[in-house]
């Protein structure tokens, strides 16, 4: 029996309410919009459906991928043979103190930092334009504009297969550039994330959140579909810079470009392959490491 016909099984003895897709395109799933199917797709609705479903996955002999908004994974072609989890439903977000939110996996960061806004509270407004769910960044320690998780997270609560559920104060998280405890543990999955934010003007908020999305807007190609920020920034250096001096904005490969607005991303300006992208990236690493000597590493998570 393959591994997805004894989820399958498992899922109709042990989860009967769980909602699963089979051969999901992962294009529908991705900012890329790229991907080819993903074998099984489950939305849990609950953490404990989270862990639950994990464990099944895991027992029944495939490697389960947590997806969240999927705003920074390149998807391959041919699709993946293997379970995705996907959080869009892991969505409750409250007030637990005068300061403090908690937000679940599966929430965008631009609708935590809008319900923190309406509430009176500072801290968030840097995440206002990020596209991401609170989870993914939580792992990636997101940050735009000076501001970044690790300034605003209290802890996270995170699922650690055969350990259990644990609450990780910040601290423990070992949040830098791009980095966190959990990059290194992947097998690892955000629930939720407490934030610690502070008292603040409604309006004064809002106008910093709506300053910020007018630059973002003036800077960035987010007409067109890309994973936001291609290359990791090297040290000393700005990505977007590096490849601009090297002469690369609008380079392209099938339906692939480097951004003539802003030469850090890859677009997707039409029918753009995972090929297409890695092929790109590449050339793009290439020339940069000819003409500055910089290694460029994808901030992108490419996805096997």
């Amino acid at each position: 029996m393959l591994w997805y016909e004894r989820f399958d099984q498992s899922i109709s003895d042990e989860l009967p309410d769980l909602s699963v897709a089979r051969e999901e395109p992962l294009s529908r799933h991705s900012s890329f919009r790229i991907g080819g199917p993903a074998r099984r797709m489950a939305f849990p609705a609950s953490a404990d459906q989270l862990t639950h479903t994990v464990e099944l996955g895991e027992r029944c002999g495939t490697n389960p991928l947590i997806l969240g908004n999927g705003t920074n994974v390149l998807f391959p072609d041919e699709g993946l043979d293997r379970l995705v989890i996907n959080t869009r439903d892991l969505c409750k977000m409250e007030l637990t103190g005068a300061c403090d939110l908690m937000a679940e996996a599966g929430l965008s960061l631009a609708r935590v930092a809008v319900f923190a806004q309406q509430n009176g509270l500072t801290g968030l407004e840097f995440a206002h334009g990020i596209p991401g769910s609170v989870g993914g960044a939580v792992c990636m320690n997101a940050g735009a504009y000076g501001g970044e998780m690790k300034d605003v997270l209290a802890g996270a609560s995170v699922f650690f297969p055969g350990e259990g559920v644990r609450y990780l104060p910040v601290e423990e998280l070992d949040l830098g550039y791009r980095h966190s405890l959990l990059t290194d543990r992947p097998d690892a999955v955000v629930i939720g994330a407490m934030f610690r934010l502070k008292k603040g003007d409604p309006v004064a908020i809002r106008g910093r959140m709506e300053e910020l999305m007018q630059k973002r807007k003036a800077s960035q190609p987010l007409e067109y579909p890309s994973a936001g920020s291609t290359f990791k920034r090297p040290a000393g250096y700005f990505a977007g810079a590096l490849i601009e001096q090297a002469g690369l904005k609008g380079l392209t490969v099938g339906g692939a470009q480097v951004s003539t607005k802003h030469a850090g991303f890859v677009i997707n300006t039409g029918g753009a392959t995972c090929a297409d992208v890695l092929e790109l990236i590449r050339q793009v690493q290439e020339r940069v490491m000819a003409t500055a000597g910089v290694e460029l590493e994808p901030e992108v998570r490419i996805i096997r």
